[in-house]
């Protein structure tokens, strides 16, 4: 890990490596009990993330889970703690950052994140999915929204998203009624990407079909401007989040115009086609 700048922030809920150029892959690590998030997990995951955007050599990222789930959601049983130290009138920190969920459900960014869906996608682990980038899922995964079940709403950003995603009437069901689906029937809703085959139960993480499948995906990413990338994605996220077509053209061309242009890789990829050679793509400036 000598070539970044600045080391990654310390992680007790997750394990961090990069298996390729350019990648990064996050690893939900608490299998036992279905990937569920601490509070503490999350803020580490803020960090994490921030570092990434803030690292010129990375240029995509992957989160995927250990064991059998993506993300089951919240540990509940920290999540009942902390409503009893309320109940005494103690002071409570916020269990989750302002990015959301596993610092993922709110997330603006700059860079793309892709889940590499291969489990139990449920709680926090659907309101993660249904704000990332690219998603592809294992033919047995499931997705969910279950908090009605247990009292508590999804306020992590995920039923606006998923109204805009996958239509009213669907989000709907999914939120009031707390059914499952799966990664099928996400992949024709318009919710995930790909569906792979499932694993074998004893693969290794990287030799899972989905998440090779996803690293497929980051290497046809980085393989690209990595300026394209940043703002190609910051163009389909305003449009997503203002929901006004003309209104996110005007912000992208007043706010990364100028900077595309003044980059070194618009000129090198212009210069590469007329030379008819592969672009020397150079780390990303913004």
């Amino acid at each position: 890990m000598s070539q970044f700048k600045r080391q990654p922030p310390p992680q007790s809920y997750a394990v961090v490596s990069f298996p390729a150029p350019h990648v990064m892959l996050v690893i939900f690590n608490r299998p036992k009990a279905l990937n569920s998030m601490t509070s503490s997990g999350q803020y580490e995951l803020e960090s994490l993330f921030a570092w990434y955007d803030n690292e010129p050599t990375l240029r995509c990222a992957i989160v995927t889970g250990a064991g059998r789930a993506f993300c089951a959601g919240m540990d509940l049983k920290e999540w009942n703690a902390s409503n009893a130290r309320r109940a005494r009138g103690e002071l409570e920190p916020p269990m989750m950052p302002r990015s959301g969920f596993g610092a993922l459900s709110r997330r603006h960014g700059k860079k793309p994140v892709i889940a590499a869906v291969n489990g139990l996608a449920f709680g926090g682990g659907m309101e993660i999915v249904a704000n990332l980038d690219l998603v592809v899922a294992a033919r047995s995964a499931k997705f969910a929204l279950p908090e009605a079940k247990r009292g508590v709403v999804a306020m992590a950003g995920s039923l606006p998203r998923l109204a805009r995603t996958i239509g009213r009437p669907r989000a709907t069901e999914m939120a009031l009624t707390g059914k499952s689906i799966t990664a099928d029937e996400a992949r024709e809703w318009g919710l995930i990407n790909a569906v792979t085959d499932d694993a074998a139960g004893d693969a290794e993480v990287l030799e899972r079909p989905v998440v090779k499948a996803a690293l497929e995906l980051a290497a046809s990413i980085v393989d690209n401007s990595p300026d394209s990338v940043i703002i190609s994605r910051a163009g389909i996220v305003a449009g997503y989040e203002d929901g006004s077509s003309e209104n996110a053209s005007r912000l992208l061309s007043e706010n990364w115009g100028s900077a595309l242009d003044d980059g070194q890789n618009l000129h090198e990829g212009v210069l590469a086609f007329a030379e008819k050679r592969p672009p020397r793509w150079v780390d990303s400036k913004l």
